[in-house]
């Protein structure tokens, strides 16, 4: 005569309803007394057994399972929420924006549980002809960071993205600095006109400043040394 199965040590029975073979059993009690039951579901006695496994595996070990409904976007909107303290109201838009953008559409539907090294590698891959060399960079540490904050929540086991390359984006756009034959040509020409507009140029090689900025100045903000009194002082007060 089989040996009949004590109480809480679990049991697989078909469901109707879903279709499936459920699987369950008790792994322990909560502080009130109740049963903490653990349950899996699959289309055969032995994948919803399997299945179950897994589970009691990673409970005893301390890792806790995400919901199955717990998706990429979730993570992400988390962090954006609650990981960005401090920063600047310019910085979140530009999270945000990148987030919208290049994250949500690509990886966003994924449930978190079922992300990969594949999935990410992919996703970076098809950005690279996209994004110039910075943007990956953002948009991974983005995800990376957005996955470290579930995984402190217990929302998964491990941080895939974190396993990821980052490849290099497309080049940027030429630069438009002058080359040194280029700004010598232009203080060439500068030599020949007053001493105002040469002063004008010549500052605005040596500090890069925007010709916005530089109209902006005035002779109180241009400082000369005086040997005499070794200080740096405004030229108006030099003479």
């Amino acid at each position: 005569m089989t040996e009949r199965r004590s109480r809480g040590d679990g049991g697989l029975h078909w469901d109707e309803k879903r279709q499936r073979w459920i699987a369950s059993v008790t792994v322990g009690y909560t502080p009130a007394g109740k049963r903490i039951v653990k349950k899996a579901s699959g289309k055969t006695k032995t994948e919803a057994r399997a299945k179950l496994k897994e589970i009691i595996r990673d409970y005893e070990d301390g890792l806790a399972i995400a919901p199955t409904n717990y998706t990429v976007a979730d993570a992400v909107r988390y962090w954006l929420e609650h990981g960005l303290g401090a920063r600047s109201e310019a910085t979140v838009k530009m999270y945000n924006t990148y987030v919208d953008k290049h994250v949500i559409p690509a990886l966003g539907a994924r449930k978190l549980r079922d992300l990969s090294v594949e999935d990410v590698d992919k996703w970076l891959a098809g950005k690279t002809g996209e994004l110039g060399t910075r943007s990956p960079k953002l948009i991974h540490g983005i995800l990376n960071r957005s996955v470290k904050s579930a995984m402190r929540r217990d929302k998964v086991k491990r941080n895939v993205v974190d396993l990821c390359d980052i490849p290099e984006g497309c080049a940027g756009r030429p630069s438009k600095a002058l080359t040194l034959a280029q700004a010598l040509a232009v203080l060439t020409q500068a030599e020949k006109s007053g001493g105002r507009m040469r002063a004008y140029i010549v500052l605005s090689l040596l500090i890069g400043a925007r010709t916005e900025e530089l109209r902006a100045l005035l002779w109180s903000h241009v400082v000369a040394y005086d040997e005499s009194r070794t200080a740096w002082l405004p030229v108006a007060q030099v003479g």
